[in-house]
């Protein structure tokens, strides 16, 4: 049951509209101007939204971004890798809690939203100086501030806090595919050659033979070899996470087993050769938890054993993520279809395969067509144009 009446105030008549929530406790609406105004919202937001049970309490949109982020990151930490969840923390301390994070859900707006992701594309420079204050930022980096906004919105939707994410369905920077660099065997053996100790060149092989990620690589333990069958378990992954090592599963949460070449075998037994099954393959005595910490690009910085091997080996300068790159394009070379490098790599389907390394695989095309071009010429088809052709000028 609604009803409206009219006030005054400083500013002259206002009519509220006073109702009961479907828990059976009355409140109000205040503020308009026109008595029909309050009548039309009266019908629109009370007696149709309890009829179709869409009904939403205002009050609870009074809850802030801020206050509902905790459960969020609380969710996500849960649901989540180490590594991602540190990325969503961290576009939520950067860039979604400075702008929205006193501003009660319910007066999000989409206009505000598509203001706030256009200014980080954009950048911000000082009226003053023309300096860069903030500089612009990439597609992921817009990407992940807005989904970060966005999830806790649907969490507000999901609680009947607001009726609608206000967030989703604005207009966002598409991310532009890289091109990959691959190394060639040649180049990859220069490389590997000059690293300065016999563990990190067989790690850089490693990276670059097996296709594994740097976490799976250097959480290995000696047990997870197979020496018989040259096989490697991939069963946990030590990712970096502001300097620590956070030991966990695989990025696609998929334990697998993947192939090594035998050329790689002699160097793995040797920094084996008796140390216990449960020891780290890659371990290095000079860090307090005994992994090997990954390196600064060689992009960037010239000061690592990476970086330094790199420039001595005259190679393109590629981080060490780039080496599983580098595996893959291998792995076609030689001959393996896609299933088989999807395995290998721990791909959640041989479509992200393919999508990731299509140029890997424009070879095929080539032999598709002269196999196709055999098939005509075999059936007669192709000459049977060129008549039609002939006959025809």
């Amino acid at each position: 049951m609604t009803n409206v009446t009219k006030y005054q105030t400083a500013g002259g008549v206002r009519y509220r509209v006073r109702y009961r929530k479907p828990d059976g406790t009355q409140t109000d609406k205040r503020g308009f101007k026109r008595k029909v105004d309050a009548e039309n919202w009266a019908a629109k937001n009370i007696t149709v939204a309890k009829a179709e049970g869409t009904y939403i309490d205002p009050r609870r949109g009074k809850a802030t971004v801020g206050e509902l982020a905790e459960a969020w990151l609380a969710k996500k930490r849960l649901a989540t890798k180490p590594s991602y969840y540190d990325d969503l923390e961290g576009a939520w301390n950067k860039w979604v809690q400075p702008t929205w994070g006193s501003v009660p859900v319910a007066a999000v707006t989409r206009e505000a939203a598509q203001q706030w992701v256009a200014s980080i594309s954009a950048g911000v420079r000082s009226d003053e100086t023309g300096e860069w204050v903030e500089a612009p930022k990439s597609a992921s980096v817009v990407l992940r501030a807005h989904g970060v906004l966005a999830g806790i919105l649907d969490d507000a939707v999901a609680d009947r806090r607001i009726p609608a994410n206000p967030v989703r369905g604005i207009e966002l920077p598409r991310k532009t595919k890289s091109k990959h660099t691959y190394l060639t065997g040649r180049q990859l053996a220069a490389l590997a050659d000059a690293c300065d100790t016999p563990l990190r060149r067989t790690l850089v092989l490693t990276l670059g033979l097996t296709g594994l990620r740097w976490g799976e690589c250097v959480g290995l333990t000696i047990a997870d070899i197979d020496f018989t069958a040259r096989r490697i378990d991939v069963n946990k992954s030590a990712t970096q996470i502001n300097r620590h090592i956070v030991v966990g599963t695989p990025k696609t949460y998929e334990i697998r087993r993947v192939m090594y070449p035998i050329e790689l075998e002699p160097l793995l037994r040797a920094i084996c050769r008796g140390r216990g099954g449960d020891e780290l393959v890659f371990a290095d005595p000079t860090t307090k938890d005994g992994y090997v910490h990954q390196p600064h690009s060689p992009k960037s910085d010239d000061r690592s054993w990476y970086a330094k091997a790199s420039i001595q080996a005259k190679v393109p300068r590629l981080t060490c993520h780039d080496l599983r790159h580098t595996a893959a394009s291998l792995m076609v070379k030689a001959g393996a279809n896609v299933k088989a490098v999807q395995h290998q790599l721990g791909h959640a389907s041989a479509a992200m395969t393919l999508d990731v390394y299509a140029d890997l695989f424009d070879d095929d095309l080539d032999e598709l067509a002269s196999r196709m071009s055999a098939l005509l010429v075999s059936q007669n088809v192709g000459k049977m144009w060129a008549d039609d052709l002939t006959e025809a000028s």
